[in-house]
């Protein structure tokens, strides 16, 4: 019971105590203690009013455990959240690290490939007499590193000289016929041919992978780049032909998606 609860018994108890000793009880008396209990029941009823019941007190604490249950679940979840977009960043960094190192060597690769194409022209189009008189004379020359020839071609395609990269490729091809990249070399010949939309060259080029190197890493490629060249020619049915060729041959290959996404667009027309 409540200190005000019983500081409003005791006076009327008291109240009554001496009344009752004294054996004489008036109206007045008796006034005075009814007002005295019902100032009594008055407090009692602001204090059960005031005062929260068990009941509510339990709901209360329940709903507080709830809550603290979630928000410790909400920060677990974050914070593992928060671990795997770490483990994401660092592993992005990682890549990122390992591009900019790739980078930063074909970067080398190709200022070193340039020098030897600067080289390699200023060569053959130097000094007196009837073998450096024009073009056609320093074509007849090849640089004796089938590598540095290769990737002058290269280097030539990559940035639109398609002419001067036909003309380094089937060079390569004819003086270095049994290395691992002539059947690149012929690759390339075809996608510079195509690039220039030479398509019935283009085609030559890739039937020459596929009749002569049919192991090699550019059968798929080759089988794509003459499917598309038969559509560009508008033989479609031949096109779709050779699309369907590198799905079945090489159903995982990327060649093989293009094919597909290829194909889905012709269907469409």
């Amino acid at each position: 019971m409540s200190s005000t609860y019983k500081s409003g018994i005791a006076p009327a108890a008291i109240l009554l105590s001496g009344i009752l000793a004294g054996g004489c009880v008036s109206g007045s008396d008796l006034e005075e203690i009814h007002a005295k209990l019902s100032d009594i029941q008055r407090e009692v009823l602001e204090l059960q009013q005031q005062s929260p019941s068990k009941n509510e007190v339990a709901q209360l604490g329940q709903r507080i455990s709830t809550q603290t249950e979630s928000l410790l679940k909400s920060e677990a979840d974050v914070q593992i959240s928060l671990e795997e977009l770490s483990r994401q960043i660092e592993q992005l960094q990682a890549n990122l690290g390992d591009t900019n190192y790739r980078l930063s060597q074909l970067s080398q690769q190709i200022t070193a490939t340039n020098q030897e194409l600067m080289a390699v022209r200023n060569s053959l189009g130097s000094g007196p007499g009837p073998s450096a008189a024009g073009p056609s004379a320093s074509l007849t020359q090849t640089p004796d590193d089938p590598q540095t020839l290769y990737d002058t071609a290269y280097n030539d395609y990559l940035r639109g000289n398609y002419d001067l990269a036909i003309l380094g490729f089937r060079r390569y091809s004819t003086t270095f016929p049994d290395t691992e990249l002539t059947d690149n070399a012929t690759y390339w010949t075809g996608e510079s041919y195509f690039s220039q939309a030479k398509y019935q060259q283009a085609i030559a080029q890739f039937d020459t992978i596929l009749t002569e190197y049919p192991r090699s890493d550019k059968t798929a490629s080759a089988i794509l780049k003459k499917g598309y060249s038969y559509l560009e020619l508008g033989l479609v049915e031949q096109g779709e032909v050779q699309l369907r060729n590198v799905i079945q041959q090489f159903p995982s290959s990327d060649e093989a998606n293009l094919a597909r996404q290829r194909l889905g667009n012709t269907s469409g027309r």
